[in-house]
């Protein structure tokens, strides 16, 4: 049988052992309300969890909620959330995201997939963390780099591109899982299956995993300096 025809059947097996490691899964990054946790969410964008966990205090003790980030300079901003990366961008996004829940929501995050992804710096990924983490809404699958790999690794799915792989996973898990599946996914990429070197000895999926790897994106030719 085909790794494309076994799929439903791995996956299957997949959801259990996940389940049977993880049996409480949480997300790795600290919020208390749902604002607190898209924020945190746009921060974690090109950068880990662990570092945004050391900036979030300090931010939400200045401005807990979106009326409280409503006016404050960009540079203020920018010099709490620098350590995260694309500082810039972030802090020009989460003022933008700041005026808008308050304008259009009345301070309140909107709990559908199309208002949240009219905020400033929230993609479809952003949105389904906050849905399922702030609301219990199983709208999609949050694709990150730690489901990416896995996903590819157990042959659950054939692409890279996360809107596809979104797609695959949707169709081969129960919509109850998916809020779950994503975050068992990231813990047991942390913890086993990482990037370089996966623990394969230590995976209780090692008997039915194909392992295979994506595609490596060729790197850009180097130019040569001028003369």
């Amino acid at each position: 049988m085909s790794v494309k025809k076994s799929r439903p059947a791995r996956a299957q097996k997949v959801l259990a052992a996940l389940r049977t490691r993880y049996p409480a899964p949480h997300t790795h990054l600290d919020a208390e309300t749902a604002w607190q946790l898209l924020v945190a969410t746009v921060l974690a964008a090109q950068c880990t969890d662990a570092r945004v966990n050391t900036v979030t205090p300090e931010l939400f003790r200045r401005w807990p909620g979106p009326a409280d980030l409503m006016g404050v300079p960009v540079e203020e901003l920018e010099a709490v959330i620098r350590s995260t990366g694309f500082y810039h961008s972030k802090a020009k996004n989460l003022l933008g995201a700041a005026a808008r829940v308050c304008e259009v929501y009345d301070g309140r995050i909107p709990n559908s997939l199309e208002e949240l992804i009219t905020l400033p710096g929230v993609a479809r990924k952003t949105a389904n963390v906050v849905l399922f983490g702030a609301f219990g809404i199983n709208e999609g699958l949050a694709v990150d780099t730690h489901v990416k790999r896995i996903s590819y690794r157990l042959g659950l799915t054939e692409s890279t591109d996360p809107v596809v792989i979104e797609r695959d996973l949707m169709a081969l898990f129960p919509r109850a899982e998916w809020g779950d599946v994503n975050h068992r996914m990231v813990w047991f990429g942390r913890e086993v299956c990482e990037a370089r070197k996966p623990l394969c000895d230590q995976c209780e999926m090692a008997d039915f995993c194909p392992r295979l790897e994506p595609p490596k994106t060729p790197r850009p030719a180097r130019r040569k300096a001028l003369a």
